[in-house]
């Protein structure tokens, strides 16, 4: 064996069809397209959603609801997790990058500090929000927030 004799597996390479060579060719004629009608003319399209005809399914169910553009989404991230990060890292000071690097959030993500758990010692702890009862727990642990 070389590559002279190297052919592809058999019924792999398939001959594209041509159409509209005339009838001779057995694809003549109408080209596949079937007699007359839109479908059969050169730049027939058929509008998105087209259903033959009934009502297409975007104009039978109604509309609901909006999309604020304001809104602005935090991820939240509670005191217990902060808690178990600076006890694993020693840190007294815990920032949005301190959480990009353990894999809490992704890089540019908003941080808002939520009160679920308990801070024993004083933290530092820097993020974009806090929630009322988060702050009053990290304050009477004698820790500061700063928000960015």
């Amino acid at each position: 064996m070389d590559l002279s004799n190297l052919k592809p597996a058999e019924a792999s390479v398939k001959t594209r069809k041509r159409i509209g060579r005339g009838s001779g060719s057995g694809l003549g004629g109408t080209s596949t397209r079937g007699h007359k009608g839109a479908k059969s003319r050169s730049g027939y399209s058929q509008k998105i959603g087209f259903e033959g005809g009934q009502m297409p399914l975007q104009r039978r169910v109604p509309k609901s609801g909006f999309k604020n553009i304001n809104r602005v989404e935090y991820k939240a991230i509670n005191l217990e997790t902060i808690q178990a990060l600076a006890e694993a890292k020693n840190l007294t000071k815990v920032g949005v990058e301190d959480l990009v690097q353990a894999g809490f959030l992704a890089e540019g993500q908003l941080v808002k500090v939520l009160a679920k758990g308990s801070v024993k010692s004083g933290l530092q702890i820097s993020a974009n929000a806090f929630s009322k009862t988060a702050e009053e727990a990290i304050t009477a642990a004698g820790g500061t927030i700063e928000k960015i």
